[in-house]
């Protein structure tokens, strides 16, 4: 299954271990994310080290797996969706992600529940894939 991975669920599985991470490092899962994914994950690693049991070098090897697994689209390739991305996702914030579905034509995983209150893509919670 392809999927645009959003970075609440990146953050999920840097915090703590459990089936986000296990997803995640699942073969038959293809993620997405757009390039700025792994910079603002970089901009608030402190906090999330400080929210977390794990040692800033177990953090740095997951964060590093994680860039391994998943393909980064460089914003160029698909910011021509980005208006009607902002015309059918219900959170701003969020109008790359939808724009990156729309590019790819695939859903997106993400745990934001206010995403869903749209019909134009597939939006799948953590609980939805297990």
């Amino acid at each position: 299954m392809d999927l645009v991975v959003d970075a609440n669920v990146i953050f999920a599985a840097l915090v703590k271990d459990g089936f986000t991470i296990e997803l995640l490092l699942e073969p038959e899962l293809h993620l997405f994310a757009p390039e700025f994914l792994f910079t603002e994950i970089s901009k608030y690693k402190k906090d999330l080290i400080k929210k977390t049991s794990r040692s800033e070098e177990e953090f740095d090897e997951i964060f590093e797996i994680l860039r391994q697994r998943i393909t980064i689209i460089p914003k160029e390739e698909f910011e021509s969706f980005l208006k009607e991305a902002h015309s059918i996702c219900p959170d701003e914030n969020d109008a790359v992600y939808f724009a990156l579905a729309l590019k790819l034509n695939i859903s997106i995983w993400s745990n934001d529940k206010k995403l869903k209150e749209q019909n134009i893509i597939k939006i799948y919670s953590t609980k939805d894939l297990s």
